[in-house]
């Protein structure tokens, strides 16, 4: 949040200044953008500031309600996402706490995509579609109710609505198209006296500092896991709550199937038209490819697990595919535990049959399948030519990205263009959409722009792609957001004692590292200390084809509580998140002369073996650090075995792990170091 006052502190601010186009409270609003999220605001931010926010604070004035408290720029838990203004106070019926969400926009036009009713041009100029604005506030909304309890404690706590105060009925016709709700209300110019009775009805002239405070205090429920949605599959409302560009990207998918029923199948609930359905079925004309492009934390998993679900609560199943071993396992898996007794077999199939391989389907007739979720597909191959694979089936030629678009109706692929990690892995969004082109096809790529990971730090995001020289940016020193934690252990030692307390305090906690030690079968029924650093040893996860007692099977490790006591690799850490992530950072990656370089002589992986080039190696082992430092929710702990890299991480990064003394008990691990907390300050002077 960038500020909260009354309504009548901020009437004090938005009185125009002579010689100033800003008002004071726009002022105010960019120094705090700059303070908090350490970059200036973007032009669309300053212009809703100055010239958005103050049409809602003198509604409030001219109603009497200057006793509200209105706060700008509300993050949402866990993301980067934020409502334009929270309204609190004080209803007037109940006196209970009562909140209002406002989506200011300033658009003059707008109009509806034909294809899809909630995608809007606002006549920005840019091309670009954006969520409806109504949508939008309503999905924010149910973000708000999933993870902030206290909104819950009453059906009618929280209202939101659309604020179209430029804009006249007649120029946005076609947005109230879209079905109102208690969560999502449209006003405009015209409707200005309808928005101010709404704010009558919502709060009294009592002081909305209460609720203000109870709801910038509130618990926050923690964020739902890729896992967590997984098992939820078959719960009504119990996947993820989309927002904006995921929104709209679900959607123009499942209304493309909506629309080509006859030819994908879909017959029934969403995707039935029983007055279709007695005439001849239309000619599906050119197949469709949908690319999903998003960084790590973006929601692209989860966007393919809640399409999967909400297509499985309709009655039909789609494939969904993955080139991970870990992540297809652990799906599998979770299925497998729903299984009622004496039906393990056939879930088993089922299961099989429902998460797949990307190499599985050169034999897979045309269209076979009607929707085929390609889930982490940067990890798409060459070609599908694996070791035992049957002579007659070999094709090196064959790219295996067009057996999967044949062998699907309608194919999807979700990818980051910075997450492969084998030298054979090529699927990049332009080499997806030239080859699905190339087929006949057509194509709609999508950015998730979104950060559901890293507390919703868009900003390490952007830090972690500049330390790895992965954009054209050179390495910049941590800035602190109050989102995402980030520090530097003195040893693995120290890592691991940090990670072992956060997993004790029942939060989820791993160690990953790079692939530069060997990794050995076990030895009998023990793992092997592999990973050796000075007189710390320790195990890597479980091999694919080994089981050990009391250790978590390979593509179990991010999952199962057991799994905080080896350290993993990328293979086993890609796709998967965990609250708090420790990094080793091997002496396969060495910071010189400003910048991180690659020595691949340190890399242990098989897969470099032979000749492969120097910067395929480069980009693989780049890309594998990528993968590691964005797993943490909560935050990252890093170390590296290199002294060099490791003095430049210490001046890159300013937190630090420490000991400190809360009122004499026991010394606690921290991630702030040894500087004394607020509340010690507060209670000994």
């Amino acid at each position: 949040m960038l500020l909260q006052l009354s309504a009548a502190e901020l009437g004090r601010l938005i009185v125009t200044r002579t010689g100033s186009p800003r008002l004071p409270l726009t002022e105010q609003l960019i120094q705090e953008h700059l303070r908090i999220k350490g970059g200036a605001a973007g032009q669309g931010d300053i212009a809703s500031w100055n010239n958005s926010v103050p049409v809602v604070v003198k509604a409030l004035l001219e109603c009497g309600l200057d006793e509200v408290e209105v706060q700008v720029e509300v993050d949402l838990p866990h993301t980067n996402s934020a409502v334009d203004l929270v309204l609190c106070g004080r209803h007037p019926g109940t006196g209970a706490d009562s909140y209002l969400a406002i989506e200011l926009k300033q658009v003059r036009h707008a109009t509806v995509d034909p294809l899809c009713p909630i995608a809007v041009d606002l006549g920005f100029g840019d091309g670009k579609n954006k969520l409806h604005p109504v949508r939008q506030i309503q999905r924010y909304c149910e973000y708000m109710l999933r993870y902030l309890p206290h909104l819950r404690e009453s059906e009618d706590k929280l209202t939101g609505v659309a604020l179209l105060h430029n804009a006249r009925d007649a120029d946005v016709e076609a947005l109230f198209g879209l079905p109102e709700t208690e969560h999502g209300f449209l006003y405009t110019l015209d409707d200005l006296d309808r928005f101010r009775r709404a704010l009558t009805s919502r709060f009294s002239a009592a002081s909305g500092k209460r609720a203000a405070c109870a709801l910038e205090q509130a618990r926050k429920d923690p964020l739902l896991k890729v896992t967590d949605v997984a098992r939820q599959r078959s719960v009504v409302n119990g996947g993820l709550t989309l927002l904006d560009e995921q929104y709209v990207a679900v959607d123009r998918i499942t209304r493309h199937l909506e629309k080509t029923a006859h030819f994908t199948s879909f017959d029934v609930g969403l995707f039935y038209d029983a007055d279709a359905a007695h005439h001849p079925a239309p000619d599906p004309g050119v197949k469709r490819v949908y690319i999903l492009r998003g960084g790590p934390g973006s929601g692209k998993s989860a966007v393919a697990l809640e399409l999967q679900r909400a297509l499985g609560l309709k009655g039909r199943e789609a494939v969904l595919a993955s080139g991970s071993h870990a992540y297809t396992e652990t799906l599998r898996e979770i299925m497998l535990s729903t299984a009622r007794r004496g039906r393990t077999a056939d879930k088993r199939r089922a299961a099989n049959k429902l998460y797949r391989y990307f190499n599985s389907f050169s034999e897979t007739p045309p269209d076979d399948i009607d929707v085929l979720i390609c889930d982490e597909a940067h990890r798409m191959r060459r070609s599908s030519t694996y070791r035992w694979m049957p002579t007659a089936l070999r094709d090196d030629d064959r790219p295996q990205a067009t057996e999967v678009i044949r062998a699907a109706k309608v194919p999807i692929f979700l990818l980051d263009d910075h997450q492969s990690i084998r030298p054979d892995e090529v699927g990049t969004a332009t080499y997806l959409k030239e080859l699905a082109e190339d087929m006949g096809c057509k194509v709609e790529v999508t950015d998730l722009e979104g950060t559901f990971r890293a507390g919703g730090s868009k900003r390490y995001q952007r830090w972690v792609q500049q330390l790895l020289g992965l954009d054209a940016s050179d390495p910049v020193a941590w800035r602190p957001d109050g989102k995402m934690t980030l520090t530097v252990a003195d040893s693995p030692e120290q890592m691991e004692q940090f990670i072992q307390a956060r997993h004790q305090e029942g939060a989820t906690a791993r160690i990953t590292a790079g692939f530069c030690w060997p990794w050995s079968d076990p030895d009998g029924e023990y793992l092997v200390n592999d990973v050796e650093i000075m007189d710390w040893h320790r195990p890597w996860n479980v091999k694919p084809e080994h089981s050990v007692p009391d250790a978590p099977r390979s593509d179990l490790w991010s999952t199962d509580r057991r799994g905080v006591d080896q350290i993993g690799c990328v293979y086993t850490a890609q796709t998967f998140e965990y609250d708090w992530n420790g990094v080793v950072i091997g002496p396969d990656l060495l910071f010189r002369d400003g910048k991180f370089t690659v020595d691949r002589s340190a890399s242990r992986d098989p897969a470099f073996r032979g000749s492969i080039d120097d910067e395929v190696v480069t980009r693989c082992v780049l890309n594998a650090y990528h993968v590691l430092l964005t797993r943490g929710v909560a935050g990252t702990v890093v170390y590296a075995v290199d002294p060099t890299t490791h003095n430049e991480l210490r001046r890159l990064i300013t937190g630090a792990i420490g000991m400190q003394h809360y009122d004499g008990a026991q010394p606690k691990l921290t991630a702030e170091g040894s500087q004394l907390p607020p509340a010690y300050r507060r209670r000994h002077g």
